[in-house]
């Protein structure tokens, strides 16, 4: 297939997908050489970040992550939450009752050069519940409703159970919600993660009705260039880099103990 018919293809995709989708979520990986840069640009006041952590779940060898499942739980000030995400999913594919759900939601990540539809289905936990199932002192799929027990079964690979699973993390992140002057009210999200090896991510990403998608990428992206802020470094997804981490942590402690 020609480049040209590629991304015909692709746009065609993308818009078969918005057409489904409840949100639209634009992301945008930071170059490494203009980190400080975009904070000072953007005006970003880092005293009103708030600090989270991330934990994945998975196998050593990422069974869930190549079969289009991610496994996450996040520590939050306020509380902390739990997802089981699909994707990609065909929305017209998934049965009715879990559309109809409070807790599901169909969101389309547009990254540049990629568009992907994921099925989220969400819950809310404790953070020392969380925090327990770090220590090994209780069960992964403790901190999971009931609901969110069911859909991971349904798509899992089979067999694999939750608690056949290890957390991944903590992965500390920074996040800040601001809403530049130039941009009309439009919220912009910074996330900043901290990986163990010292590497960091920061990505750009804003969130708006389907209704509302071309028009909020094309003012977020020109906004970003009028301020000098570079989108062309590595689009490698934060969850992405997370998960070959602590796999390859994984793999080398299990071959120093063999």
């Amino acid at each position: 297939m020609r480049r040209t018919d590629q991304n015909e293809a692709r746009i065609q995709d993308a818009l078969n997908h918005l057409k489904r989708s409840d949100t639209v979520e634009f992301k945008m990986i930071v170059s490494e050489s203009d980190r400080y840069s975009a904070v000072k640009a953007l005006d970003m006041d880092v005293l009103e970040a708030e600090l989270r952590q991330v934990i994945f779940f998975d196998t050593p060898d990422l069974k869930l992550n190549r079969g289009g499942i991610v496994l996450r739980a996040r520590r939050i000030k306020k509380g902390g939450d739990t997802v089981v995400k699909l994707r990609p999913v065909v929305p017209d594919d998934l049965p009715d009752n879990l559309r109809r759900s409070n807790g599901f939601s169909i969101e389309l990540d547009v990254l540049p050069g990629a568009v992907v539809c994921a099925g989220s289905l969400k819950g809310k936990t404790d953070n020392d519940d969380i925090r327990n199932v770090l220590n090994g002192d209780a069960s992964i799929r403790k901190l999971f409703l009931p609901e969110q027990r069911s859909f991971y079964k349904d798509h899992a690979p089979k067999g694999l159970n939750m608690d056949d699973l290890m957390p991944f993390g903590p992965i500390n992140l920074a996040k800040l919600k601001f809403s530049p002057s130039t941009l009309r009210g439009r919220m912009l999200v910074a996330e900043l993660w901290f990986y163990p090896d010292g590497s960091r991510i920061l990505e750009l990403s804003t969130k708006c009705t389907r209704d509302d998608a071309f028009q909020a990428l094309g003012e977020t992206r020109a906004d970003l260039y009028r301020r000098g802020i570079e989108l062309s470094g590595d689009q490698e997804t934060k969850t992405r880099k997370a998960l070959q981490y602590f796999s390859h942590l994984a793999t080398s402690k299990k071959k120093k103990a063999a």
